[in-house]
C-alpha cells in the first residue's frame, strides 16, 4: 500500500539514521547504519571519510525499506529533509570530488585560529566554526587548500551528492561563517576581513575568495534542490523529488522540539549542557560563554554550552550507590528521591561541578569539583546531590548573563535530555531561571524528525501553502506536555544561592591553584 509522507536524514557523529513519516508526521519506520572515525590520528584529531556517510545512507535506506515492507507500506516520498553534525570541514575540487577526510566539530586543532578570527572579525568565532578549520588548513595543508573549489559541512556534502547543488540551510551556514541578520546571507564585510587574513596566511599561493567556496544560503521552505540521477539511485526514489535546505543538527533539534518563536529556549541536560535561545535581534559584541548561529528560518540563535553537565551529579549518585555493593541504577533509585526532598538551600551547601575545564566560564582546569559548607546537619546524600545539580544549573545561568544584559527575551524553557527522565526536576529549573518550563510529551522529537518536518515545510512552500515558520511548528504540537511554573518563595531562595555561587566561581582560580600537584 502506498503511503505519502516525508523522509528525514540525520548524519550524526557516530552513525546515520533515516525516518519515514506519514503526512501527519507520525513515524512509520526508521533505518540506521554506522561509520567510524579515521583511525590512528593524534589526540584531539577527529576525521571521517565523506564516502562513509554516503555508504551508510544507502545501508540505512535499505534497513528502512525492509521495515516498511514488513508493514506492507510502499513509501511515496513528497520531500526529503537532511541534517548533520555542524561545523565540519568538507572540501571538494572543481569537479565536486572530495579532497580527503573531513575534519569534524570535535577536532581541536584550530583553537588559535578561532581566537585570531574572533579578534579580527569582532564576533565570536569558536574553534569549532568551519572557517576557523579552513584557515588552519590553508596554513597547515597548503596542497589541499590550493585544490579546494568548494567548502561545506557534512549535511551540505550529502545534499550535494543527492542533488548536485551546493546549497545549505541558513542554520548550518551560520556554523560555517557569520550571517548578516539583514540580508540573511554571509556577512560581506567579514568575508572581506577573512580574505585579508587568508591573503597574509597564503604567502602568495592562490586561494579562492571565501564567498566563492561557501555554499549558497537557503532558508526553511526555500529550494534545496531535487534528487538527480545519482541521488535517486542512492535513495531508491524518483529523480526530481524535492529536497529541503540541508541543516545542522542543532537547528534540526530545535525544529524537532517545535521551537521557533523568539523567547523560547531549548535546554538539554546530559554529560554536557546546551541552551539554545531564539533571539529577536543580533547579539552585540563578544561574550566568551555565548556562541551564535541561526534557526532554519534565519532567526538568531544564541547558544550557551557547558562541558560540565550532569557528570558531577552522576558521580555523587554513583558514589552513594556503591556503598552497599550496588551499581549506578541503585544509586539513582536511592538518591534521587532524597534530592527531590532536599531543601532549596541544600542545608547551606554550595558546590562546583568542574570535573573538566569550562572554557565559557574561564575555568581552564578540570578535576576541581568541590562541595563547600559540610557540617553534621547537612551532610546527606540528597543535599550533596542537589547542590551538584544546582551548581550546573547556576553555571548555565552564569553563561546566560550576557543575554540578560542585552535584554533578550526568555518566555519559556523546553527541557530535554537526561534530566527530563525525572520530570519533577523541571520545577527546580523553572525556579532557578524564574521562567516556565515545558517537557514535551513523547519521544518523537529529535533531529531526524526535525529534518522530516523541514521536508514537509518545503512541500508546503512548493504548493504555495506554507504558513509562518513558528506557526507551522506550533501546529504540530501533540499530546499533553508537562509544565512547571516558578514558585516565588523558591525563586527567592535560589536567587540568594545563585549570588553565593557566583562568588564561589570567582574564587575558583585560587581554589584550583591551591590543589595543583605541581605547586608546593
Amino acid at each position: 500500500m502506498k503511503r505519502a509522507g516525508f523522509l528525514g536524514i540525520d548524519a550524526g557523529t557516530q552513525g546515520l539514521s533515516v525516518i519515514f513519516t506519514d503526512e501527519q508526521m507520525k513515524i512509520l519506520a526508521t533505518g540506521e547504519a554506522g561509520y567510524e572515525m579515521v583511525p590512528g590520528l593524534a589526540p584531539e584529531c577527529y576525521e571521517q571519510d565523506p564516502a562513509d556517510w554516503e555508504r551508510a545512507l544507502g545501508a540505512a535506506m535499505a534497513d528502512l525499506r525492509a521495515k516498511l515492507t514488513t508493514l506492507g507500506v510502499e513509501p511515496d516520498v513528497r520531500a526529503i529533509g537532511i541534517c548533520g553534525q555542524m561545523h565540519g570541514e568538507v572540501l571538494a575540487d572543481e569537479l565536486g570530488r572530495s579532497l580527503g577526510p573531513a575534519r569534524l566539530w570535535c577536532d581541536g586543532r584550530n583553537e588559535a585560529e578561532g581566537h585570531e578570527l574572533t579578534d579580527r572579525l569582532g564576533t565570536k568565532m569558536p574553534k569549532r566554526i568551519t572557517t576557523a578549520r579552513w584557515l588552519w588548513t590553508i596554513r597547515n595543508r597548503p596542497d589541499v587548500a590550493g585544490k579546494a573549489a568548494h567548502l561545506t559541512t557534512p549535511a551540505g556534502w550529502l545534499a550535494f551528492r543527492l542533488t548536485g547543488s551546493w546549497t545549505l540551510g541558513v542554520g548550518d551556514a551560520a556554523g560555517m561563517f557569520p550571517i548578516d541578520q539583514q540580508s540573511l546571507d554571509y556577512d560581506t564585510q567579514r568575508l572581506a576581513d577573512f580574505d585579508a587574513v587568508v591573503h597574509a596566511a597564503a604567502a602568495g599561493r592562490a586561494i579562492r575568495p571565501l564567498r566563492d567556496l561557501l555554499p549558497h544560503v537557503r532558508r526553511a521552505g526555500q529550494d534545496g534542490g531535487t534528487l538527480d540521477g545519482h541521488g535517486a539511485r542512492v535513495l531508491g526514489l524518483p529523480v526530481g523529488t524535492p529536497v529541503a535546505p540541508a541543516e545542522g543538527d542543532q537547528p534540526a533539534a530545535l525544529t524537532g522540539s517545535l521551537i521557533g518563536a523568539a523567547g523560547m529556549v531549548s535546554m538539554s541536560f546530559g554529560t554536557s549542557v546546551v541552551a539554545n535561545a531564539v533571539g529577536d535581534r543580533p547579539f552585540k559584541g563578544i561574550a566568551r560563554s555565548v556562541d551564535h548561529f541561526c534557526a532554519p528560518d534565519g532567526k538568531p540563535i544564541n547558544m550557551v554550552w557547558l562541558r560540565n553537565g550532569t557528570t558531577a551529579l552522576n558521580t555523587v549518585v554513583e558514589m552513594f550507590g556503591t556503598v552497599n555493593g550496588g551499581d549506578r541504577s541503585d544509586g539513582f533509585a536511592a538518591v534521587i528521591p532524597q534530592l527531590l526532598a532536599a531543601a532549596d538551600d541544600c542545608g547551606g551547601l554550595l558546590a562546583l561541578p568542574f570535573m573538566d575545564d569550562e572554557p565559557g566560564l574561564s575555568v581552564s582546569r578540570g578535576g576541581s569539583a568541590a562541595v563547600v559548607g559540610l557540617n553534621e546537619k547537612n551532610a546527606t546524600p540528597g543535599n550533596v546531590a542537589k547542590a551538584m545539580l544546582l551548581a550546573t544549573m547556576f553555571n548555565l545561568r552564569l553563561g546566560s548573563e550576557p543575554l540578560d544584559a542585552q535584554g533578550y527575551p526568555r518566555s519559556e524553557i523546553i527541557l530535554s535530555g537526561g534530566l527530563a527522565k525525572t520530570p519533577t526536576l523541571g520545577q527546580l529549573l523553572a525556579d532557578v531561571f524564574n521562567t516556565p518550563v515545558t517537557i514535551l510529551d513523547g519521544a518523537a522529537e529529535g533531529t531526524a524528525w526535525g529534518a522530516a518536518l523541514m521536508a514537509k515545510y518545503r512541500a508546503l512552500a512548493i504548493s504555495g501553502h506554507a504558513p509562518d515558520w513558528a506557526a507551522f511548528l506550533t501546529s504540530h504540537a501533540s499530546g499533553k506536555p508537562t509544565r512547571f511554573t516558578p514558585r516565588p518563595q523558591s525563586v527567592a531562595t535560589l536567587a540568594d544561592r545563585y549570588a553565593r555561587h557566583r562568588r564561589l566561581v570567582a574564587l575558583h582560580t585560587q581554589l584550583a591553584a591551591a590543589t595543583r600537584d605541581d605547586v608546593r
